[in-house]
């Protein structure tokens, strides 16, 4: 029985996290401010006026790896245009992040994250995790693991286009 009440908390739980990380959709999206690897400030309000691609990762997540060499294509192509990429690594190890960025040579601020963080988007279950948010500063779009990179772009794209 104590099983049985496990699991459908952990159900509710889930639920719950779903619930609030689609409600996310059409409403400002949570600001924060954190410090980006470099020791800059990474201030979400700060980028109202630009299309921001804010993606959720971790240095063991595969396809995080795999997104990250097109989201440094994007951030060289669109960047002109008004985009911004963020990452924030969802990792405890900043060691192994900064690692990484250097590896995958990121020309975009990358973060930590943590718990908190990813609660104010919903809980982050599962990775990667990206948000399209809007000049207005509103989520647009949500895609949560490995998602068509296609896609990822067309939307990018018509967000881009609107002024």
């Amino acid at each position: 029985m104590a099983s049985l009440l496990l699991g459908a908390g952990f159900a509710a739980a889930g639920a719950r996290a779903a619930f609030a990380a689609e409600s996310l959709l059409n409403k400002k999206a949570p600001e924060f401010t954190r410090r980006d690897l470099s020791g800059g400030n990474l201030d979400l309000a700060s980028l109202r006026g630009k299309v921001v691609l804010l993606n959720f990762w971790a240095t063991w997540c595969a396809p995080c790896q795999l997104e990250m060499p097109r989201f440094v294509q994007w951030q060289r192509q669109y960047g002109p245009q008004g985009l911004q990429v963020i990452g924030i690594s969802m990792d405890d190890d900043p060691a192994l992040v900064r690692g990484l960025y250097a590896k995958q040579k990121l020309n975009y601020p990358v973060a930590m994250g943590d718990e908190k963080l990813g609660e104010l988007y919903g809980g982050v279950l599962g990775l990667p995790l990206t948000y399209l948010i809007d000049r207005n500063g509103e989520v647009r779009a949500r895609f949560q693991g490995e998602t068509d990179l296609k896609t990822i772009e067309m939307r990018l794209k018509a967000l881009l286009s609107k002024p």
